[in-house]
């Protein structure tokens, strides 16, 4: 029961993070969705950066990743809100703004595991200098 109450105040504080970064940075005009895109990059540098973390040092218990990596990124970042946008991209006739926003969040999703995962282990992080 703890595992999920867990990911259950990970993913709410997560959401509630992301909900204000949309209405932060999305507007209502048929343009990128800033807010989810930042959502969802800021998000994979982060679970690279956590489970990097968690493999590196191993000092990050299974409730840690659960609470961080399952529940705060996995309510942080949004694969609905995003197949959700390019679906009113591809209905509005915007192929361009479809492609643009979807390439890019594949590719720079990607590469910010890669750099979070990378920066624990370059810079060494242990518990002491985080």
């Amino acid at each position: 029961m703890k595992q999920f109450l867990l990911v259950f105040i990970g993913g709410g504080i997560g959401s509630v993070l992301r909900y204000i970064i949309g209405k932060t940075l999305n507007s209502s005009q048929p343009e990128i969705p800033y807010g989810t895109f930042t959502a969802n990059i800021l998000g994979s540098l982060l679970i690279g950066i956590i489970l990097g973390f968690a493999a590196k040092n191993q000092t990050l218990t299974q409730s840690h990743t659960l609470l961080l990596a399952t529940g705060f990124c996995g309510g942080f970042t949004t694969f609905s809100t995003f197949a959700y946008e390019n679906h009113i991209f591809l209905k509005s006739g915007d192929f361009t703004s479809f492609a643009i926003y979807t390439i890019t969040s594949f590719i720079l999703g990607f590469l910010a595991v890669f750099a979070g995962i990378y920066l624990v282990n370059y810079f060494g992080a242990t518990p002491q200098n985080i």
